[in-house]
């Protein structure tokens, strides 16, 4: 608290009050003293010159500001932030917070230059009998100045050496506030100063200290609430009311000393005083929640976050976009939509518990822009084992802050099926299928790379033994066939399949390459929702791949807006992706989700079981909106699969895609689309698909060639209500042929 009553003193009592401090604290006194005083002559101007105290500009880097996460209606959603801080302009600061925090601690401050000589010398006096700094007679500005310089500091040598208490770091200080009352006027300063200072409890600026201690903004402070805050700024953390009882108590005691202080300055009478002293602290801790774990949608939130600080496109280093998100001051607008969230959560819910250890997950994707509209799981994002949170992105991969992800499965099958199309297969042309399938010895497959693949003693078989027969594109992707499908990847090329799926998006959640086996097909690669929808937007988007968009608009602190558009490319034939729409539609009404049936408007999917039942898929599409699901035990996929398990409270002998995923798909998709005008998919050319080319079906046909044989569960007696429904075998990687 700076020296009370009004200086009624002569210049001439001025000089003799600096030449007694100079004589008691040195020339560091009279120097610091003396420039303030008209008259002083030639010994002033020389100590100014040996001292070099004369203004010195300040660098002022933007103060850390939080960033705002808001929905694609413009609802914040998440915040993050290094400092709680939420700027503000004078004129929204009640007038009592002014009169208290200039009555405490720079009542002088309308009447003085940069430097309170009084206090500064009456501290320095005190300082020098001490042996160090133990007092500090600072005015507003060079608290502001060393504020900045503390801010500005990077590292704990810089920070310590903003606050250390020696005489060359107050002669910077002082240098500094003689450029900064050059640069601004009075109320400009105070406003900066308002807004730096911290006040304790996590708050930085006069702002975010108000809705954190009293739950107000600060033009709604009243005298208690002003007074106690002006005296948590002298020392912060001994008044911190989170930190102990007798941190509140000294805060209390502060907030006291300040209404007196204003009794004594003309402020307030000692009745209002009075009064005031007889109230409680008041202090409300209201939460300021940053990071994702308090977001009503944290897998998007935590999706957005890793998009910024793992893309150049927001700055070139690692440590810039970390900065940049968490004191830039941004306001980040996303493409999450509340409507279809909600209808992913209210699924996802029905089906599986919170405390199941199986996680659903399920992302949503806008064909033709790739915008991501949701992203839902089963399991509550956080630390805490014993509630069964999640503390990483099941719904995405690991660049996006996800884990290693659940082998596909059959969702992996269209990529051959549109391999096929594209080189010319029609959709009867098909071949007989067994029960059993072994890869050529002669070295059938070949990865990219040239290398010869395929282990011929694995057998990969259909999921019950009379499965084979005569299959087409359509019937063998209905039926889900594995035996079919690995012989016609064989046909295809295992290399063009892999072409096609890296073209559609396709990419291993871990980040590492595809893995290359013949049974590649069959959906050995692990991968998460955001990508499987990406990959079939495709198809919804008649051929055009578009990156996931989460983030569309980013504005800073001061209004510029930098946009962010689809980054879209054309990887398939309109008409290719219209015949593969025409064959995956039928799995609805002919193959593995018939027992499920379809959404009321034209859809489009596939069903995927893996190897082991270590996981279950749906993925699926209209024109409007692409989706998929996963189900799988992050604790291991392999060493705890899903056969006999109870998930949402319901028992299942084996999961299988439409066992779980299909059901969510289903019931989020219809609301999701809700108030969407439905849209149709476009006509197959069937001159160029239809009927078949030189491997047409034969005139007569097997009797096991109805929807889903060799793709229905093994035959355990349990009366599986899903037994209509599909099994993939050889999903398990094969080491490549020597």
């Amino acid at each position: 608290m700076q020296a009370q009553g009004k200086d009624r003193s002569s210049p001439f009592t001025n000089v003799i009050r600096l030449i007694a401090a100079g004589a008691a604290a040195g020339v560091l006194a009279a120097a610091i003293a003396l420039p303030a005083v008209g008259g002083a002559g030639v010994t002033a101007k020389s100590a100014m010159e040996d001292l070099n105290l004369k203004p010195e500009n300040l660098d002022e880097p933007p103060l850390p500001e939080r960033t705002i996460l808001k929905d694609a209606k413009g609802k914040q959603i998440a915040q993050f932030y290094f400092e709680n801080r939420q700027s503000t302009t004078l004129d929204k600061v009640a007038p009592i917070m002014k009169d208290a925090l200039i009555a405490i601690e720079d009542y002088r401050y309308y009447e003085h230059g940069p430097i309170d000589i009084e206090g500064t010398i009456r501290a320095l006096l005190k300082n020098m009998t001490s042996g160090g700094v133990t007092q500090g007679g600072s005015s507003i500005t060079q608290q502001y100045v060393k504020q900045v310089l503390f801010n500005a500091a990077e590292t704990d040598a810089e920070r310590a050496a903003a606050i250390a208490p020696t005489f060359s770091r107050k002669l910077n200080e002082l240098r500094y506030a003689l450029a900064i009352e050059k640069k601004y006027n009075k109320d400009q300063i105070l406003e900066k100063y308002f807004n730096i200072a911290y006040f304790g409890a996590g708050a930085y600026g006069i702002q975010a200290a108000s809705k954190r201690f009293f739950g107000k903004s600060a033009s709604e402070l009243n005298l208690v609430e002003a007074a106690t805050l002006a005296g948590a700024v002298q020392n912060p953390n001994r008044t911190d009311p989170n930190v102990s009882k007798d941190s509140r108590a000294a805060l209390l005691d502060r907030r006291n000393l300040v209404l007196d202080t204003m009794v004594l300055r003309g402020k307030i009478t000692k009745p209002e005083a009075d009064a005031a002293k007889t109230t409680k602290l008041g202090y409300k801790d209201t939460k300021f929640p940053g990071g994702c774990e308090t977001s009503p949608y944290p897998y998007f939130c935590l999706y957005v976050q890793h998009e910024i600080l793992n893309n150049e496109e927001f700055g070139k280093t690692p440590e810039e976009r970390k900065k940049r998100l968490q004191r830039g001051g941004l306001t980040i607008k996303t493409t999450i939509d509340p409507q279809m969230q909600k209808a992913a959560d209210k699924a996802i819910k029905k089906w599986v518990s919170t405390k199941d250890k199986p996680v659903a997950s399920q992302a949503m994707v806008v064909p033709g822009t790739g915008e991501i509209k949701a992203m839902a799981a089963s399991r509550k994002f956080g630390n805490n084992k014993k509630k069964n949170e999640m503390s990483y992105n099941v719904v995405a991969d690991a660049k996006h802050g996800g884990g290693g992800g659940f082998q596909q499965g059959s969702t992996a099958k269209p990529y051959t099926l549109a391999a096929a199309l594209e080189e010319g297969y029609k959709y009867n042309d098909g071949f007989p299928s067994p029960a059993g399938y072994n890869a050529p010895s002669y070295g059938a497959f070949r990865d990219c790379k040239g290398n010869r693949v395929g282990e011929p003693s694995h057998q990969v078989r259909n999921s019950s033994e009379g499965g084979g027969g005569f299959k087409t594109l359509q019937s063998g992707t209905w039926g889900s066939v594995n035996t079919f499908f690995m012989k016609l990847e064989e046909r295809v090329g295992l290399c063009k399949t892999v072409k096609m799926a890296k073209k559609l998006g396709l990419k291993r959640a871990d980040g590492q390459p595809l893995k290359e086996f013949e049974t590649f097909t069959l959906g050995i690669n692990e991968t998460d929702p955001v990508t499987v929808s990406s990959t079939y937007a495709v198809f919804a988007s008649r051929g055009m791949y578009c990156k996931p968009l989460a983030i569309t608009e980013i504005v800073d602190r001061f209004g510029k807006a930098q946009r962010f558009k689809p980054k879209c490319s054309r990887v398939l034939e309109e008409e290719v992706a219209d015949a593969v729409n025409g064959i995956l539609s039928g799995v609805f009404t002919k193959g593995t989700m018939s027992g499920v049936g379809g959404i009321g408007r034209d859809a489009a999917g596939k069903t995927g079981t893996t190897d082991g039942y270590t996981a279950a898929w749906f993925a699926g599409y209209t024109p409007n909106l692409a989706s998929a699901v996963s189900i799988g035990d992050p604790r291991g996929a392999f060493s705890h699969d899903l056969i006999g398990v109870t998930i949402g409270g319901r028992p299942y002998g084996y999961v299988y895609g439409a066992s779980i995923s299909g059901p969510i798909w289903k019931q989020s998709m219809i609301d999701a689309l809700k108030g969407v005008e439905p849209a149709e998919f476009h006509p197959v050319n069937m001159e160029r698909f239809g009927g078949c080319g030189d491997i047409c079906a034969p005139k007569r046909v097997e009797k096991d060639e109805e929807p889903g044989d060799g793709d229905g569960p093994p035959d355990d007696g349990g009366g599986d209500p899903f037994e209509m429904f599909e099994m993939d075998g050889g999903n398990r990687p094969i080491t490549p042929a020597n």
